[in-house]
């Protein structure tokens, strides 16, 4: 994996990459536009959240001043297409009910070849969902994909 470039699958042509996670409390799918509104209205509602999270807090994602839905679907879009082209892969968080409360990160690094980086958010008013999330995910990657080395930080 250390010859990763961005538009180059990171994963085995061969994998069968999952397309759902169910846990207690909250299920995967992948992210895509369908999920704009929803996952706007997520984040936006718990930037600070987010932003106090293992992996959040020394990036600029989510922007303090928030995005317009026009940029936030570019940006799902985006996420969408990595997806397709194997180049990463990004999971809106569902909870029981269907309402978008999270998101989960799978993409290689950018620093360190042959490591993949994973990043979770749930927002503020389902903080009961985080180690659940972690919980499974870490689980999920250990078991069913095919990783070497994974940067999930704990919550």
């Amino acid at each position: 994996m250390s010859d990763h470039s961005p538009d180059q699958p990171f994963v085995p042509a061969d994998f069968d990459v999952p397309l759902a996670l169910a846990g207690d409390g909250f299920r995967l799918e992948p992210l895509g536009a369908r999920h704009n509104d929803a996952d706007l209205a997520a984040w936006t509602s718990s930037i600070a959240h987010i932003r106090a999270t293992p992996g959040f807090a020394e990036g600029g994602w989510p922007p303090a001043d928030g995005m317009s839905a026009e940029a936030n679907l570019r940006d799902l879009e985006r996420h969408a297409a990595d997806f397709a082209k194997r180049s990463g892969f990004t999971y809106t968080v569902l909870d029981d009910a269907d309402v978008v409360v999270g998101c989960l990160y799978i993409y290689p690094s950018r620093e360190k070849p042959g490591v993949t980086d994973v990043n979770s958010w749930v927002r503020a008013d389902r903080s009961e969902l985080d180690g659940p999330v972690h919980e499974a995910v870490s689980a999920w990657l250990a078991e069913r994909w095919p990783f070497g080395t994974v940067d999930y930080r704990p919550l």
